[in-house]
């Protein structure tokens, strides 16, 4: 940890350190009691550079996973990652274990036609560590899937939303296409929303002479549809149907308009900065302009929002008097007031770019000054929880300026706090400080334009305030013309760990303050800084030693732990247990302690490994039972940048699915030739007398193939269930959208007929498993009234074949073992590395090469001049070509370069 650094402002009045008197002990209450949150909760952040923004289905994600502690130093403490995959209705798809070496990790999301389709996603990464926090500063960034394989249909919806009564009116107008971009005219058209896991409203229609189709869907009253899905099948002819969905997300179109008064408070007397946010219902800022009023309706100042609905104006209220903001937005006018003006004192910033000082201003209402002149107050500056200023002023103007160095920060967020002297905080803003020297990276080329397959070599320079550094970096190269992108949309590594992982809530396009910064983009940037939610913690709480509950340390590496047992429950004193990984080279053996526990530590096995863990070499093995422990999971995610979603996926990634389709043609799927004769019965429920009074068809079915790789069924079924909602303390599932109404009444659960509960599904291989039947309604009840239950989930097993008669002892060694367990745990995702083919001067062309990403290399370390090269291949596209490398030194230092280079 940084040591903290004391500053002492040079104030226009008397100050005294703040280490050489006695009413020093605030101050230095308020560092020691900061230093200690920063000691012993020291913050993890996670970025991940991905090769691309979007993808197809079939394509593979390349990722480098760094991981950074406080000041964005590389973090000593998690040595494993996670990274999540979930779909736009926050259904979580896959998730990556990684082991994290020197602050780093890798590896690589493939994206099977199996299991993913067009659509939304977004992909979340955090360490345990970060499970005791916020999970609002988890990494989130959303990617787009297209689908170009098996591609039938070409679409493009657009939505209006009106508010009738208490309910809202959607329209969907809606145009279909054919793969060759020929509007589809006269087709029947049969469409469901999906709203809450349910089906809420169908129909049929016919597409015009354009291939449009109008869909009208009316919400309940109170209860907009927010994550709705619409599906619509469209008759190609000949019995055959091609699908299409799109998200549903009701709301009344209105605008919120936000105050943020500088400071916290709006100070009666004084010139008040006050920033606003104007959104609207999507998540989206809105531009407005309008006047500030009084409450006699006089005009006292104006208004202009400056980027994404953000801006902020100066007032100077006056005492006992109201004020109000007006502005007209899509044609109506719209009043709202300004908060009441009270007596008392503030913080305001300027931060020009150019100086090296934060200008501050402290201003006191005349009343405030009167009240608390000559008193001490306490000016506290952090940075990701580690104090870098601190400084101890007597109140003796209303006015009073100072200068606070940059240099004492790091690049980021800085918050400023003012105190009283009994430790209150009394204002509080926020400030970006960036070093524009604090790394600097130069990308240069060999040569000035290339050919198609030409050989290209590349030559890093990294440096820092002049001097060469050693960094660890990665770079992506793509084919900018078939994958083009809007900079100021992307997720990197600045706009990451310098922005969005130390702010609340959703930011609108965060590249835009580190795309060609200018001074607009940094006034915009400092106007962000008044609007925007930050809390990491809470000086109120910190100061009164209640600090936040930690439950989960840092992990080290894999560990499998659990309690050694009799059968009457008491703990084994020092009993043998040996851990074996199926098919690996891979055994520990280890006694267990006083009370019985045994911890495995510092494992290495792949995802998917069969893991046994057996106390076979104890005395009357067959007297002992194991019980591990539970492993400890992130809640279910909530996408942060919902508003980014977009409707149109066909529309904007039209030139990267038409390369895709000509890359992925071998891998079409031929059309399905119908076969009839005699079916082979599959179980299924109705095989078992107590749930012959369900449906005969359920409501969910889950074909046993879609859990090919699943290790735990229980997880599996979280996934793959999300009409179902399980809950962790219970241990039980409820119907989603009754458990978010409050209701908790638990789902029924049978195994092959049989009653049982979700941890009893852990025993159950899931490649045993023929298909999972999900029922929300039991129509009979007899299932509800039976077990005080409500919804149904049934998982039938494959049948047995035939053979020959089983002895009974051959029987009993097929139950499971109480003194050995055999399960799947996570283990590491499976690293592979980029194929980039190397091609020789004037080689015949045998195939074409319509690769969209061109390179990707994780694991670029800089020498110690501060230099890198590497080489690669350009594939047969032509035009520029982008390569971007990101990165971060030992000091904590990160940077980002994007070189552009033609291909003809």
């Amino acid at each position: 940890m940084k040591l903290t650094k004391l500053i002492l402002l040079l104030f226009c009045f008397a100050i005294t350190s703040a280490y050489a008197q006695q009413d020093s002990l605030t101050l230095n209450n308020i560092i020691n009691k900061t230093k200690r949150l920063s000691d012993e909760q020291p913050l993890e952040k996670v970025y991940l550079h991905t090769d691309k923004p979007y993808y197809a289905v079939a394509d593979t994600i390349w990722l480098k996973a760094y991981i950074t502690s406080q000041n964005n130093m590389p973090s000593p403490l998690s040595k494993i990652v996670y990274v999540e995959m979930y779909n736009e209705v926050d259904s979580l798809i896959q998730t990556l274990k990684l082991p994290v070496k020197n602050s780093v990790a890798y590896g690589n999301i493939p994206l099977p036609m199996n299991t993913y389709k067009q659509g939304n996603y977004y992909v979340r990464a955090y360490t345990l560590w970060m499970l005791n926090f916020d999970s609002d500063y988890f990494f989130s960034k959303n990617i787009l899937i297209g689908e170009a394989i098996d591609k039938q249909l070409i679409t493009n919806i657009n939505l209006a939303n009106i508010a009738a009564d208490k309910s809202i009116k959607t329209t969907a107008r809606i145009q279909f296409k054919d793969i060759n971009k020929k509007p589809l005219a006269n087709k029947t058209v049969n469409w469901r929303v999906f709203h809450n896991y349910d089906v809420f409203a169908r129909g049929k229609g016919t597409t015009d002479a354009n291939g449009y189709l109008t869909v009208t869907v009316t919400s309940k009253p109170g209860d907009p549809i927010k994550k709705g899905t619409l599906v619509a099948d469209v008759s190609m002819g000949d019995k055959e149907l091609a699908s299409a969905s799109f998200n549903i997300r009701q709301n009344d179109n209105g605008i919120d308009f936000q105050l943020f008064p500088e400071g916290g408070e709006f100070i009666v007397g004084v010139p008040n900065q006050l920033g606003f946010k104007v959104i609207k219902a999507n998540g989206l800022g809105t531009d407005v302009k309008g006047t500030i009023i009084d409450d006699q309706n006089a005009e006292v100042g104006n208004f202009t929002s400056s980027f994404a609905g953000i801006g902020s104006f100066f007032i100077t209220p006056e005492a006992n008097k109201t004020y109000r903001v007006k502005f007209t937005k899509d044609g109506v006018t719209r009043t709202v007031d300004l908060p009441k003006a009270k007596e008392g004192i503030i913080l305001q910033v300027t931060n020009p770019s150019a100086a090296d000082a934060i200008n501050l201003r402290v201003l006191a209402s005349t009343a405030f000054l009167e009240a608390n002149k000559d008193k001490a107050f306490y000016l506290v500056g952090q940075n990701t929880n580690t104090v870098a200023y601190a400084a101890k002023l007597n109140l003796k103007n209303q006015v009073i300026n100072a200068k606070i160095p940059k240099q004492n920060f790091p690049s980021g967020i800085a918050q400023l706090t003012l105190f009283n002297e009994n430790s209150e905080p009394l204002s509080e803003r926020l400030v970006f400080v960036l070093h524009n020297d604090a790394m600097n990276l130069a990308l240069k080329a060999d040569l000035p334009a290339y050919k198609p397959r030409q050989k290209v070599k590349l030559t890093l320079d990294a440096k820092s305030k002049g001097q060469p550094i050693v960094g660890d970096f990665s770079v992506s190269v793509t084919d900018e013309t078939k994958v083009p992108v809007d900079e100021n949309n992307e997720v990197t590594i600045l706009s990451s760990l310098l922005l969005t992982s130390d702010l609340k809530g959703y930011v609108e396009k965060p590249n835009y303050y580190f795309n060609k910064t200018d001074e607009k983009k940094l006034g915009d940037l400092d106007r962000l800084m008044l609007t925007q939610g930050y809390r990491r913690f809470s000086y109120k709480e910190i100061l009164a030693g209640r600090y936040p509950k930690i439950f989960l340390l840092p992990e080290q590496g894999i560990t499998i732990s659990g309690t050694l047992r009799d059968l009457t429950g008491m703990p084994i004193r020092k009993g043998v247990m040996r851990m074996m990984v199926t098919g690996k080279p891979i055994a520990k053996e280890i006694t267990t302690s006083n009370v019985g526990v045994f911890n495995f530590t510092d494992l290495n096995f792949p995802d998917s490994s069969q893991v046994v863990v057996t106390a076979r070499s104890n005395p009357n093995y067959t007297n002992l039972m194991i019980m591990l422990d539970g492993i400890p999971s992130a809640a279910k995610g909530n996408n942060l940048n919902a508003p980014d979603e977009v409707e149109n996926i066909d529309t904007l990634m039209s030139s990267y699915l038409s390369n895709s389709q000509k890359q992925y043609r071998f891998m079409r799927t031929l059309k399905t030739v119908e076969i009839r004769g005699a079916g082979i019965k599959k179980p299924s429920h109705s095989d078992y007398p107590a749930l012959t009074g369900l449906s005969q068809i359920p409501d969910r079915f889950i074909d046993g193939a879609q859990l090919e790789g699943c290790n735990l069924l229980l997880e599996c079924l979280k996934i793959q269930a999300p009409s179902f909602t399980f809950d962790f303390n219970e241990q039980k599932f409820y119907i989603t959208r009754d458990y978010n109404q409050g209701a908790r009444t638990p789902a029924a659960i049978f195994l092959n007929g049989m009653f049982v509960d979700a941890n009893a599904l852990n025993t159950v291989n899931a490649n045993d498993v023929e298909s999972i039947e999900l029922f929300l309604n039991d129509p009979l009840g007899t299932v509800d009234r039976m077990y005080s239950t409500r919804g149904v989930i049934v998982i039938n097993s494959k049948k047995i074949p035939k053979g020959e008669k089983m002895s009974k002892q051959a029987f009993l060694d097929m139950l499971p073992k109480k003194y050995e367990v055999k399960y799947s745990p996570m283990g590491y995702s499976k690293e592979r590395t980029f194929y980039s083919p190397k091609y020789l001067p004037n080689a015949p062309i045998t195939s074409n090469d319509l690769r969209t990403t061109i390179y990707w290399n994780p694991k670029l370390i800089t020498d110690e001049k501060g230099n890198i090269s590497f080489e690669f291949n350009n594939a047969d596209g032509k035009g520029t070509y982008k390569a971007v490398v990101e990165g971060i030194d030992k000091n904590g230092n990160i940077g980002r370069t994007v070189l552009r280079y033609t291909v003809k």
